[in-house]
């Protein structure tokens, strides 16, 4: 049952992230060709972002793909933290583009460009609807997949950009303040930088095998050493194959006389219940271990 939601939720995700990156790919061949007839460093700066979020897009599509592929011999947890490592990637990437805004920014304030605003407002006016289509596509997807997340992000900065884009150009339509223009710019690329480090922390502590998010590990031991039989946990650990996928590991001390496999059973259940963990490995012990590798000298 788990797999099969995994592979329809997979197929959304695909299919979302095929239409977003449809649209992306067409609307930034028309902001460079805008850009070049204007004159406008601005809409070439929106259509350099807008390459961005199409390779980011393409990855993330790629990364679902691979990710559907069954476990075999040489990969045995299967490819989904291939999702992961893309998602990573759309994180340093983003970090790329605020910085290339920030740049921008400032050296259009150093030498302000001569711009047809309206023409210019146009376009990014249509790159905006377009920005706004592709993330209702993806809003779904986000909040269950980091590699979507990472998509979503990637338009949802490059809208920010068109905004920008369109404020700046009717400014300098009805006031001439062409220094409007990188002031803009400058705002878009800190508003985005929060955002994108929050993605690569997450992205970064699966990669690390680190605890997920919302999981504490001490309530995780506690509730362990209240199943009936648990007289002690150790060698716990709790990780993260891709978002959404956490997985434990635990050694448990049974009391005398218990049954290893309820209590096994019991442990897997209050996991599940409690913390919605699913891949679980627990080893039972009569003595805890720890104590017969320190006396045969093994750390």
């Amino acid at each position: 049952m788990g797999a099969g939601h995994d592979h329809h939720t997979g197929d959304m995700n695909a299919t979302a992230i095929t239409k977003a990156l449809a649209l992306t790919a067409t609307f930034m061949v028309a902001e460079v060709v805008g850009g070049l007839l204007t004159g406008s460093l601005a809409l070439l700066s929106d259509a350099a972002h807008m390459m961005t979020d199409t390779a980011g897009l393409a990855i993330a599509l790629a990364a679902i793909r691979i990710g559907a592929r069954p476990a075999d011999n040489r990969r045995t947890f299967g490819y989904k933290r291939f999702e992961i490592l893309a998602a990573a990637f759309n994180a340093l990437l983003l970090f790329g583009v605020a910085a290339y805004i920030l740049y921008e920014g400032v050296q259009r304030f150093i030498e302000p460009p001569e711009v047809q605003s309206l023409p210019m407002m146009a376009i990014a006016t249509g790159g905006l609807v377009v920005n706004l289509v592709a993330m209702r596509i993806l809003n779904a997807g986000q909040s269950v997949s980091l590699n979507v997340k990472g998509a979503y992000l990637e338009v949802w900065s490059d809208m920010l950009g068109s905004i920008g884009v369109i404020a700046a150009a009717i400014t300098i339509w009805l006031t001439g303040w062409t220094w409007v223009d990188p002031i803009v710019a400058i705002a878009i690329g800190l508003w985005v930088l929060p955002r994108t480090w929050v993605l690569l922390k997450e992205t970064t502590n699966i990669l690390l095998e680190g605890v997920p998010e919302g999981i504490d590990l001490d309530k995780v031991a506690l509730e362990l050493t209240s199943v009936a039989g648990v007289r002690n946990v150790h060698d716990l650990h709790v990780w993260a194959l891709t978002n959404g996928m956490p997985s434990l590991a635990a050694h448990l001390v049974l009391t005398d006389g218990v049954d290893a496999d309820v209590v096994r059973g019991a442990a897997a259940n209050v996991l599940h219940d409690r913390f919605e963990i699913r891949h679980v490995t627990l080893q039972t012990e009569s003595s805890d271990c720890r104590n017969s590798r320190d006396d045969h000298g093994l750390h």
